[in-house]
């Protein structure tokens, strides 16, 4: 009698533990950065953004179709390398994740999203910002951020009518990112009267521009942009002093780091770079930006690089489309994503017919005694 008491009472646990399993559902968010190379910490910023977003979410205790959900990231390297962005991006759609917050660079999202679109997984990117990445017609293809054409063209703008500059040189690391708010920024600018004195280009890992400093040195700018990222523009930043160029250095979010003074090794004059971050909050959203800076903080015991917030948003926006859908599945959730429209901690986030965020942002910056300060919050 007692051996079957014990064994009724095995299969009603069992039962309940059986039951209590399938009314959970994992729900995989794919999340892609150079974790790896020479802008790892601007890849890390990405992933702990959305690892507080995961976490964040996990803690609401969210149900969907009548089941508790657990989100799970699945975080990959892709090196800031488009050939190994195509692998994960493969890895990833075999694993069936649900969505894909990524990739950090357009030179890797780019390739990356056929992949994706292929196997109709939607795709948020946090911060890739060439204009090709949502011209492609792909329906799961979105950004948070400002394209390049908003950011170069404010870039050119500002030094036309702003800054006051007559003849500028510009240098791009042919990456598509680099490229890309590059040639936005010249059209800007010519379209402003400002002569183009010089157009050189380098790497994204190259390590010594005398060759090309030397060159724009004999004619002259007031102003240079760089198109790239903070780990090539700091140390371009040093030899601009050592060969005493004094123009001013500008350029998008790529340089627009809090790393990028120490990356210059005291190179930045104060005022002498301007930036400008795809992305910002006016005044009327500082205090969900600033509680979300503390909050990360608290967490990972570091301040923010760059990409975090927006990363925060992409998943948060995902899971709010997964919501108004009351499904995970992409094909389900995809047409409320499209028509979204939430509030996050970087402002307000809906997207227009190819996918771009609507009225993108931008913030300006300099640095000043090693310090990035603000300019101004545009659009």
């Amino acid at each position: 009698m007692l051996h079957r008491k014990l064994a009724l009472s095995l299969l009603t646990l069992l039962c309940f533990s059986t039951h209590a399993w399938a009314q959970e559902e994992i729900v995989k968010i794919g999340h892609v950065a150079p974790l790896s190379g020479q802008i790892a910490h601007l890849g890390k910023d990405n992933e702990n953004g959305a690892r507080m977003a995961i976490d964040a979410l996990n803690a609401q205790g969210i149900k969907i179709a009548g089941k508790k959900i657990k989100f799970v990231l699945v975080a990959e390297d892709d090196a800031a390398n488009p050939q190994q962005a195509t692998t994960v991006a493969q890895k990833l759609a075999d694993a069936k994740v649900n969505a894909v917050i990524g990739h950090l660079n357009s030179g890797t999202t780019i390739p990356a999203s056929k992949i994706y679109n292929d196997a109709g997984i939607p795709q948020i990117s946090p911060s890739s910002t060439n204009p090709k990445y949502t011209l492609q017609g792909y329906k799961g293809a979105f950004r948070v951020v400002a394209n390049d054409s908003q950011l170069g063209g404010a870039l050119g703008r500002y030094a036309a009518n702003t800054l006051k500059v007559k003849n500028i040189a510009v240098i791009d690391d042919q990456t598509a990112y680099g490229q890309g708010v590059a040639m936005e920024f010249m059209k800007a600018a010519k379209a402003a009267g400002v002569n183009v004195v010089s157009r050189q280009y380098t790497s994204d890992k190259a390590p010594d521009f005398n060759a090309i400093l030397t060159t724009i040195k004999s004619k002259n700018p007031e102003l240079i942009f760089f198109g790239g990222m903070d780990a090539v523009g700091g140390p371009m930043l040093r030899q601009m002093k050592q060969l005493g160029i004094n123009a001013k250095f500008m350029g998008g979010d790529g340089i627009c780091t809090e790393q990028l003074p120490s990356l210059a090794g005291g190179g930045i004059a104060d005022g002498q770079v301007v930036c400008a971050e795809a992305g910002g909050v006016d005044a009327s959203q500082k205090k969900e930006a600033d509680a979300f800076r503390v909050a990360y903080r608290k967490k990972f015991g570091i301040e923010i690089k760059l990409y975090a917030p927006y990363v925060y948003d992409a998943v948060m926006v995902v899971a709010a489309a997964m919501q108004k859908a009351n499904s995970t599945e992409p094909a389900k959730y995809l047409p409320e994503l499209a028509k979204i429209s939430y509030k996050g901690v970087t402002g307000q986030i809906e997207f227009d017919a190819k996918g771009d965020v609507k009225n993108g942002t931008l913030t300006l910056y300099t640095y000043k005694a090693g310090q990035r300060d603000p300019i101004a919050v545009m659009k």
